[in-house]
């Protein structure tokens, strides 16, 4: 939907938006020509144009100046194009205000509607113009070109004529400078008998300067007096940062590695493996066990050994310190003696230097306006432009705005980016669960099944028999319980299928055993565990299989209420000893059922989870069955089901579709690691198989949806 009103906006727009239409002149930045007739500056014309240089004439080109020069020679004032309606308002003899209005208007029509680029890294320039008409269009370009080569004539005549009068008047007075300076050096030397010895700069250098012993030792020192106020920040850098070591006890792993002593490091990897040791001793036998003392004061006795290596390190840092503090001032004294011997010795020197500054100055200022003032009488003598136009513009055949392909292209993929986003904000703002590949990322587990929510049971729902050993008959109404036998009365459902994946699954975890420990769990009541609890078994035993499903919901024993609903005994007196394993058991059709029968609130009655009997009674049934199936209760209001571990082969989740949040499954999960290892997966249950198609294709997870 949001691609299609998209591509509907595109082609409004390509229908009420103008044709216009783009000439190109071409022209080129060249200097060439100035290598041809000025044969005596070959030096400098062979020399190419950077790129800063094209830059800057394309920022030319662009400039108000010239366009302002193209509005006032093409007239484009009176251009309704350019002007508006202002032109037929003003009329052509309207006060100067006007005639400026009109002017301002055209040229930023002007400005608006022209583009200059760069050809790649050539020293070609694209002049580009839109217009309404295709002919405009061209003649415009043309003018920008014209008006450009025309500017650059005018303002290189008359800055060379400029340049060329002021640097004859300006070298005049320099030289008369030069011969004043050199001669108050000479002068000076003579008066002060200053004599310089040469000596090289620099290791096999051909340039060599004049200095003094003094200037040597001073810059020597200098390094030194450097070197030694770095040595000393960084010993009272370290010294402190010890002293703030010795506060915390126990340093922690990057401070021990700034320290770089194996003693501390061993010592601190000593302590974190008894603390971890002593962390277990509490956790498993209390705080004030023997072996937790001992633990503890062992480490104690570390701490204080860390506390001692550290006092050492700190007394050898302070040393260093104090010799680099002493070093420092030394050098110091030194440096200071010897700055007042050599203010002494190059007072002498002081008017020398200047001297010999300013004649420098003036020589290097007097040799560049000399060089400028012969290169400007021969840029004079030829005034021509380095810039040409290589390729006219021409009216152009077709429109170069609004494109047909470009509009839909860009409608077409800025909807489906629009559509992309909106399902992902979607999805990010839904915390539930709504497609396997959730799942998959957020449990780091696969998903058995996708479950269909169930409105009404088949017309053909049959009702099973449940009889004690005795052979009473106990069956509900098929109202009672529709959800339970569902997999095996519709065999060619989705909602059959999902069951067969679970079984496949359960099959291939626990191929090679004898007999396999099913529990099936949820996070929070309601999420259908024991409707698929109670339909995975009547599958399973629907195939042959010998199978006794259990309901292990001491709080909440749904299954039983349904199946058993006049039952007195079951699994709670399984375990009291109070009745035999064989009279608790209901049988039929290949189905054995332990129900669960409450008849008051015990509170410790779901401990027996994890009770050795319960232990003892599976490994019975392990002899006698091939899938024993336990529903169990959900993992948030109860947390005894970690105790089933030992004795469960593999779990089951059932999660809602569309109601169980991600993050509480995901911390209930991890808050029970026992039961997080043996979890073979997820079972997606209530899925609505319409909604679910949007997040992801019933294809993927059952295959071709026809067969069903």
């Amino acid at each position: 939907m949001v691609t299609a009103c998209s591509i509907g906006l595109g082609l409004v727009y390509l229908l009420t938006t103008p044709a216009r239409y783009t000439a190109h002149a071409m022209m080129q930045i060249d200097s060439s020509k100035l290598r041809v007739l000025q044969q005596q500056q070959v030096s400098f014309a062979d020399t190419p144009l950077d790129t800063t240089q094209v830059e800057t004439q394309v920022e030319v080109l662009k400039s108000e100046g010239l366009g302002l020069s193209v509005v006032k020679e093409m007239h484009l004032t009176e251009d309704a194009e350019f002007a508006g309606a202002s032109a037929r308002f003003w009329g052509t003899g309207n006060s100067m205000q006007g005639a400026d209005s009109r002017q301002s208007q055209a040229l930023d029509a002007l400005l608006s509607q022209r583009t200059i680029s760069r050809v790649g890294r050539t020293y070609v320039l694209d002049i580009a113009f839109t217009s309404l008409r295709p002919d405009r269009a061209a003649e415009i370009a043309n003018g920008i070109a014209e008006a450009y080569i025309v500017d650059q004539l005018e303002s290189k005549y008359q800055a060379t004529r400029r340049a060329s009068k002021w640097l004859q008047d300006r070298i005049t007075e320099l030289r008369e400078q030069v011969s004043a300076v050199d001669r108050a050096v000479l002068d000076y030397k003579e008066k002060n008998k200053i004599v310089d010895i040469a000596v090289a700069s620099a290791a096999g250098s051909a340039s060599t300067s004049t200095r003094s012993l003094e200037e040597q030792q001073l810059t020597e020192i200098s390094s030194q007096l450097s070197t030694a106020r770095a040595a000393s920040t960084e010993a009272k850098a370290r010294l402190d940062r010890i002293q703030d070591v010795l506060k915390m006890g126990i340093p922690d792993a990057s401070v021990v590695d700034s320290l770089r002593s194996e003693i501390v490091i061993r010592l601190r990897n000593q302590y974190l493996d008894l603390a971890a040791r002593e962390g277990l001793l509490s956790q498993r036998y209390g705080s004030d066990h023997q072996a937790a003392i001992n633990v503890r004061a062992q480490m104690e006795q570390i701490r204080q050994s860390v506390t001692d290596e550290l006092r050492r390190i700190a007394e050898s840092t302070r040393s260093d310190y104090e010799i680099a503090t002493a070093r420092e001032q030394s050098l110091k004294n030194k440096l200071a003696d010897m700055v007042s011997d050599a203010r002494i010795t190059n007072r002498e020197r002081i008017g020398l230097r200047e001297l010999e500054s300013n004649a420098q100055a003036i020589h290097t200022i007097y040799d560049n306006f000399l060089q400028r003032y012969m290169e400007a009488i021969q840029q004079q003598s030829f005034p021509i432009t380095e810039s040409r136009v290589i390729s006219p513009a021409t009216a152009p055949k077709q429109k170069s705005s609004p494109r047909t392909s470009i509009v839909l292209g860009l409608a077409t993929v800025l909807g489906l980016a629009l559509s992309l986003a909106i399902a992902g904000l979607r999805e990010a703002l839904d915390p539930v669960f709504r497609s396997t590949r959730q799942v998959q990322e957020t449990l780091q587990v696969r998903c058995l099944a996708v479950v269909p929510l169930l409105d009404a049971p088949p017309r053909s729902r049959l009702v099973m028999p449940w009889r004690r050993n005795a052979g009473r008959d106990v069956a509900s109404s098929a109202e009672a319980h529709a959800m339970f036998g569902r997999a095996v009365l519709d065999p060619s459902s989705v909602f059959a299928s999902a069951f067969r994946s679970i079984k496949v699954a359960v099959d291939v975890s626990t191929a090679g055993q004898r007999s396999r420990v099913i529990g099936v769990i949820s996070t929070l009541p309601d999420e259908g565990k024991s409707t698929i609890a109670s339909n995975f078994a009547e599958l399973v035993a629907h195939v042959g299989k010998n199978v006794i499903l259990i309901d292990g919901d001491l709080r909440n024993p749904t299954i039983s209420r349904a199946m058993a609903p006049d039952a007195t005994n079951g699994l709670l007196e399984v375990l009291a000893g109070k009745v035999e394993l064989q009279d608790a058991v209901r049988t039929a059709r290949g189905l054995a059922f332990l129900p669960t029968i409450i008849e008051s609130r015990d509170t410790h009655s779901s401990e027996l989870l994890g009770s050795e009997a319960l232990k003892v009674m599976i490994e019975r049934l392990r002899e006698t069955y091939d899938y024993i199936i336990i529903d169990l209760p959900p993992l948030g209001p109860v947390a005894e089901v970690r105790g089933t571990a030992s004795m469960v082969d593999s779990y089951v989740q059932v999660i809602e579709w569309g109601r169980s949040r991600k993050n509480t499954v995901r911390q209930q999960l991890l808050g029970a690691p026992e039961v997080y290892e043996r979890l073979l997966g997820v079972v997606l249950n209530k899925v609505d198989l319409k909604e679910f198609g949007r997040h992801e294709t019933l294809d993927a997870v059952y295959g071709q949806n026809g067969y069903y």
